[in-house]
């Protein structure tokens, strides 16, 4: 057995989202020096589970094995029938399980990307669920820096607590990154209520849920938005005038002073 081409598996198996667990089911397979494997791996995400097929085949011309390709089968809690999804495992830019997942969802995802040319790019990616290729896989399409989806602006249109503090805003943005639905909480007025949010680079947009995981529209939240920011601009105002009010008594006062000391 090749002993680098084991240590490389065995961080790239990790670092694609499945863990150690894998290690000496690996190292066996490789020992037997078969013309190709697959290893099994299963997981739940909340009450939805994946079960994972990852296939590893030899070079014909040296000892190494390379891990081309994992199939997930995804069972959601509400549903009967499993979807099946294959991902291609390459150098750079893996899809992680984690990432599979939520695109298996309906969610985006945002990865970088290289080119034919070796070049490296950014882009949303999402499954096309009415486009499959000729393996019976959906198809991926991308939505480029260039198509106009700014996530920090489409978030800041939402009354969002995260957002006033840079930690939290960050781990908002990389978790949105990943093609999660995040928790947030939304403020209006002095009261907050728990809100699911995810990216939807498509539509240039954030997709909100409530706490039954029921849709909002897009332009409530916005005129939610709105309404907190017109309210914490007049009450803004109203303390600008206020010493501008402050400011002009004490200047009135002064010339009144100099009159009768005159």
């Amino acid at each position: 057995m090749n002993q680098k081409n084991f240590d490389y598996l065995k961080d790239q198996i990790k670092y694609t989202g499945f863990g150690e667990g894998l290690e000496n089911q690996l190292k066996e397979n490789m020992k037997r020096q078969a013309p190709e494997f697959t290893l099994k791996h299963q997981n739940t995400f909340g009450r939805d589970e994946t079960t994972t097929a990852l296939h590893f085949k030899k070079s014909p011309s040296s000892d190494m094995y390379f891990f081309n390709s994992y199939l997930v089968s995804l069972k959601k809690q509400d549903q009967t029938e499993k979807m099946n999804q294959s991902f291609y495992v390459e150098k750079n830019n893996n899809i992680t399980l984690k990432e599979a997942f939520n695109l298996m969802q309906g969610r985006a995802v945002n990865k970088d990307l290289t080119n034919k040319e070796g070049q490296l790019y950014n882009a949303w990616v999402q499954l096309d669920f009415k486009n499959t290729d000729n393996n019976g896989n959906y198809k991926l399409k991308q939505f480029h820096q260039n198509y106009g989806f700014e996530l920090e602006k489409a978030l800041s249109k939402l009354p969002i607590k995260e957002l006033g503090n840079e930690q939290d805003k960050s781990r908002l943005i990389e978790s949105l990154q990943k093609g999660n639905r995040q928790s947030v909480t939304f403020t209006d007025n002095g009261t907050e209520q728990k809100r699911m949010i995810e990216a939807n680079p498509q539509f240039k947009s954030i997709t909100v849920y409530d706490g039954n995981a029921q849709r909002i529209r897009q332009d409530l939240t916005e005129k939610q938005s709105e309404k907190q920011t017109a309210t914490q601009n007049k009450s803004q105002q109203l303390k600008l005038e206020a010493n501008e009010s402050d400011v002009t008594s004490v200047k009135a006062g002064k010339r009144k002073g100099l009159s009768v000391s005159q």
